[in-house]
């Protein structure tokens, strides 16, 4: 038998499969085992390494630290999110002089890393008299990178769906800000979610690159504190539970987004619109009845 996309494996290839899974699931064990067995030879699960985190003290400071992480990625999402749809709107802009500067401003906040970005804020503003704290540094870094990443993924999304859609978007006497805004952004944004979502989680996992300009944020405190010669300088044991904090993070974005995804599948417009393709596929006018939540009585009026 063969499928579409590809050939059905037989009886040799599915063999073969299993013993490639097997191979790398062992090889995978191994190389856990040996960096397990590597920290326990050089002292890293002895009681004194972990003493410092026996104070609760060093606890609240990880939880300070942590709400300082998630205060930087908070406002670096809603700014990366707002700037994106800006940016993605003046890039699908049929004005060559609204469109080329946008995208200028696109491809420049894309080139820059994060990392030049916030020295360039921190370090280099101060020569011309512009004083920026930390957190400032590190939120308008992410919000320019990870906004100007949102503006193409949200215009690749536009860009991909059916040109039927904006034409009848236009065959109803909608201008060209009513079709972006009520018939193209709800489907380009429903269906580029999961990228959008994996792009925030970079973003959380960038605001780590604060600490080198000083912000206090969770792994700023992990070096601080794996640098304490009285506490056994645990470098280790504090990286691993920051990575636990920053993995548990990333999990809890990852739960959010697929709840969010889940409830916009199953929104009364999205209903609506399935309803309407079957009825009568050919006709866009209709589908974009459905999308705006109209009646067909609404509908006659336009």
């Amino acid at each position: 038998m063969s499928s579409v996309l590809y050939d059905v494996p037989g009886p040799k290839a599915i063999a073969r499969n299993r013993i490639l899974g097997v191979v790398t699931i062992l090889v995978v064990l191994a190389i856990v085992g040996f960096f397990v067995w590597r920290l326990a030879a050089t002292g890293q699960f002895t009681a004194q390494k972990w003493s410092a985190f026996t104070y609760s003290n060093v606890w609240m400071q990880v939880l300070q630290s942590t709400v300082a992480t998630l205060a930087a990625f908070a406002a670096a999402a809603v700014g990366a999110l707002a700037l994106g749809f800006v940016l993605a709107i003046g890039r699908l802009s049929d004005h060559a002089w609204v469109r080329w500067p946008f995208t200028a401003v696109i491809e420049v906040f894309r080139a820059i890393p994060v990392l030049i970005f916030m020295f360039l804020l921190y370090y280099g503003f101060p020569v011309i008299g512009i004083r920026m704290e930390p957190y400032w540094a590190v939120v308008i870094a992410l919000v320019c990178y990870n906004g100007s990443v949102l503006a193409e993924v949200i215009r690749a999304g536009v860009e991909s769906l059916p040109r039927g859609q904006s034409e009848a978007g236009y065959a109803i006497g909608l201008r060209k800000a009513g079709v972006m805004r009520l018939v193209l952004l709800p489907q380009a944004i429903r269906a580029m979610m999961p990228v959008i979502i994996a792009q925030l989680v970079v973003t959380l996992k960038d605001t780590a690159l604060g600490f080198i300009i000083t912000y206090p944020e969770l792994l700023f405190y992990a070096k601080y504190i794996g640098a304490q010669p009285s506490v056994g300088s645990p470098i280790i044991p504090a990286t691993i539970i920051v990575g636990a904090i920053y993995i548990s993070l990333c999990l809890l974005l990852s739960y959010v987004a697929t709840l969010v995804e889940k409830r916009l599948r199953r929104s009364p417009r999205s209903a609506q619109v399935a309803a309407a393709v079957p009825q009568q596929a050919g006709t866009d006018t209709e589908l974009i009845v459905a999308q705006r939540g109209l009646g067909k009585n609404d509908a006659s009026g336009l």
